[in-house]
């Protein structure tokens, strides 16, 4: 794909895949036995969700959750919505997203599953997460942590609803 928009490689398709495989590697321990929901943060985790499941070994369910919200936007006030699809009353939750930037969206997301269905816990599980984001109080799985809060495009993360489809991360360049 040309595009003007689309700037330098962080992260390769190989440097992907070997990132699910890293936070699946995680999850498989940490979850051995054990039931779980996976709650995909959508549209963004989509892609990250598809590829992490397939590499899990323990049982599973799954659902999906949205909270529109503006990429780097730690004030994010937009409606969450959930439709609950299958219960998750006493059950593992992890919410699985592409990335956490600020974390603002994410926070809420956690605190209101934690809050609103007696789950048994809560985690999150990323392919990478950046710096200066937001304390969030539950376990994190990810492969990749950030070294800047450069705005990034593809593999989920968009940039005005556009570059989703890219199967590479890359720096979103604005000419």
């Amino acid at each position: 794909m040309n595009d003007k928009h689309i700037g330098e490689l962080v992260l390769s398709q190989e440097q992907i895949a070997a990132g699910a495989e890293n936070v699946a590697a995680q999850l498989n321990d940490q979850f051995a036995g054990d039931e779980v929901v996976i709650i995909s943060v959508v549209p963004g985790g989509i892609l990250f969700t598809a590829d992490l499941v397939r590499k899990l070994t323990f049982d599973l369910s799954m659902d999906y959750i949205s909270c529109p919200h503006t990429p780097g936007d730690r004030n994010n006030t937009s409606e969450i919505v959930y439709h609950q699809n299958i219960s998750v009353k006493g059950k593992h939750v992890v919410l699985v997203d592409d990335a956490i930037e600020s974390g603002g969206t994410m926070k809420r997301i956690v605190e209101y599953i934690a809050s609103s269905f007696e789950v048994l816990s809560v985690s999150i599980a990323i392919l990478l997460v950046k710096p200066g984001r937001v304390d969030i109080p539950v376990k994190q799985y990810f492969a990749y942590e950030m070294e800047n809060d450069d705005l990034l495009v593809g593999y989920g993360l968009p940039w005005q609803d556009r570059y989703r489809n890219i199967p590479f991360i890359s720096k979103l360049h604005r000419p």
